[in-house]
């Protein structure tokens, strides 16, 4: 149960904080290609709507996910992995959120940013145990492990930008 408050906590605190997460995201790439981005309104509402849409649909996706998982709990030797895998598939889907503010910005739809991160589900979950990880620092991890998950995930994810323009 704790578990679940804690994933939970986690999808409110980014549902509030989707319209800094998208705008460092964008200012993270900023950095990275030497120039400045004129700041829009109308872009940061259209990336935090998608960010929240993201957050509410894998919050919902992970709860089903958990409610598996607790079912499978209670088979006896299953049961032991149990912890495991719902830690990973919290990760995945944190990951999964951070990696979104840049497939936004590469112009994927939400249906090519599901498809691209699950090709790449080793990168979602590598910045999702990061951020989970750096929850575990009292109040310092709770403000800094979203920006670094999303300044990592933005990292990750420029080459794709660099790979679609040489095509």
């Amino acid at each position: 149960m704790m578990l679940f408050y804690f994933s939970l906590f986690k999808y409110l605190f980014l549902v509030i904080g989707s319209p800094l997460f998208a705008y460092l995201s964008e200012k993270t790439e900023a950095i990275i290609e030497g120039k400045d981005l004129p700041f829009s309104f109308t872009q940061l509402g259209k990336d935090i709507f998608r960010g929240v849409s993201i957050a509410g649909k894998n919050s919902i996706t992970q709860i089903v996910y958990g409610l598996a998982i607790l079912f499978v709990c209670a088979i006896p030797v299953a049961g032991m992995i149990t912890p495991i895998l719902a830690v990973l598939i919290e990760c995945y889907y944190y990951g999964y959120s951070m990696l979104d503010y840049s497939l936004k910005r590469h112009n994927k739809s939400i249906a090519e940013s599901t498809v691209y991160i699950s090709q790449h589900k080793g990168l979602a979950i590598g910045n999702g145990i990061v951020f989970y990880a750096m929850h575990l620092l009292p109040f310092v991890g709770w403000t800094l492990a979203p920006a670094y998950s999303v300044v990592a995930a933005t990292l990750s994810i420029y080459p794709l930008k660099e790979s679609s323009a040489s095509n």
